[in-house]
């Protein structure tokens, strides 16, 4: 059963109700994960009744939970919270590592003043200069295009790297087997 989601040690108070529906599942550091985190999101947005597109959501879900496995260190595990909101639902990939990762944010999305990331670094990102393949980085621009927003925010042990679906447009629920 899925962990009531809690706000983090040092961080603001949550601006939502206390009733929001949300799952939070620890998972390995390791590429098992990657697996795991895709079946447990299509479980949580059919628990949640999440009318987001679930395949979308899958996928996206394990690009994120891939990144944080393959460019984070320690052995430290990784969390998935999922939460249903008003306009969609979002999903978060928490891990220990507290480098931000840019590339995710649209310009639209820093209408307020905040810097525009602009599009995802080919060569000289903090991942070229790693060592990392400059393709790496294609999982992000692929989070960034599905998603109606998507970013990077510090917590107090870490980062969280999440992203967000609308809802669909004709609802469909997949039957529960």
């Amino acid at each position: 059963m899925p962990e009531p989601l809690l706000p983090e040690a040092g961080a603001p108070p949550l601006s939502e109700p206390s009733d929001v529906a949300s799952w939070r599942v620890t998972l390995p550091h390791t590429p098992a994960a990657v697996p795991i985190a895709r079946a447990l999101i299509t479980t949580a947005l059919l628990d949640l009744r999440v009318t987001a597109d679930h395949d979308t959501a899958a996928l996206l879900t394990a690009e994120l939970v891939a990144n944080a496995v393959a460019h984070t260190g320690g052995s430290a595990p990784i969390e998935l919270v999922v939460k249903l909101r008003p306009a969609g639902c979002e999903v978060e990939v928490h891990d220990g590592d507290p480098a931000p990762l840019a590339g995710l944010e649209r310009p639209e999305d820093t209408a307020y003043g905040a810097p525009a990331a602009g599009p995802v670094p080919e060569t000289g990102s903090a991942g070229a200069a790693a060592g990392r393949r400059p393709a790496a980085r294609r999982g992000l621009r692929l989070v960034r295009g599905l998603s109606s927003a998507a970013g990077c925010r510090p917590t107090a042990h870490g980062k969280a790297v999440w992203f967000t679906l609308p809802p669909l447009r004709e609802p469909r629920l997949p039957r529960r087997p």
